[in-house]
């Protein structure tokens, strides 16, 4: 695990404390240098807090993304709603609002850790509906030829909507989905990724053609 965090009485006690779950931790300050080291030795999970010096955790998340495949759970003590936007677009596999009680967050982690892509993402079936063609295999989406460039958590969405075509999936069902945990509730996430997958696939801004929302139940995808 590598520990992104410029507080560091913050971040010594939550190395100390996810290393008596063995886990091997790594603690950077410098967002430059986590850039630096989170490449030359990628790790299975990073906590990758926002407000860096030099460099902050949505530039690093963009700069290592497509690069590693660690599993990123960003941090934050800001309340700003755009963050956890720019965090889940980007490619983040979760964000987590600061202060988080430790035993939340190692079940967060362990969640992120346990999610598996494969199983779904291996199929070689290909999707196709209005101008997009889905598939599984590569993990891409095409609009009439040219990739749809979508986050982890925008992807594996859209790929359970097409799965469960005219099948209303509720929130909660998205939530387990995606996180691993049980839904609280409160959380948008689910919401947000709807949000932005609309303004991807959806023929106009705030059309809802290919998504509908059904009120009180959840969503339904009619391609």
């Amino acid at each position: 695990m590598l520990i992104v965090e410029d507080d560091q009485p913050l971040a010594e006690l939550t190395r100390d404390f996810f290393e008596q779950f063995e886990f091997d931790c790594t603690i950077e300050e410098n967002g430059v240098r986590a850039v630096e080291l989170a490449l030359a030795n990628p790790p299975d999970i990073i906590l990758l807090d926002i407000m860096l010096p030099e460099l902050d955790g949505i530039q690093i998340c963009k700069q290592i993304r497509d690069k590693i495949s660690a599993k990123i759970v960003m941090l934050t003590a800001r309340t700003d709603t755009i963050d956890q936007v720019l965090g889940l677009e980007i490619g983040a596999d979760d964000y987590v609002s600061k202060p988080v009680e430790p035993r939340l967050l190692l079940a967060k982690v362990r969640a992120v850790l346990r999610r598996d892509n494969s199983p779904v993402a291996s199929q070689q079936e290909e999707f196709s509906f209005a101008d997009f063609t889905l598939c599984p295999h590569k993990r891409e989406l095409n609009k009439n030829g040219q990739p749809i460039e979508l986050s982890t958590h925008e992807y594996d969405l859209l790929l359970m909507l097409v799965q469960n075509k005219g099948q209303v999936i509720s929130r909660e069902a998205i939530f387990q989905h995606l996180r691993g945990v049980e839904y609280d509730g409160q959380n948008r996430q689910a919401d947000i990724l709807i949000s932005t997958l609309r303004a991807k696939i959806e023929s106009a801004p705030n059309a809802a053609n290919l998504i509908k929302t059904i009120r009180s139940r959840g969503y339904l995808f009619t391609g």
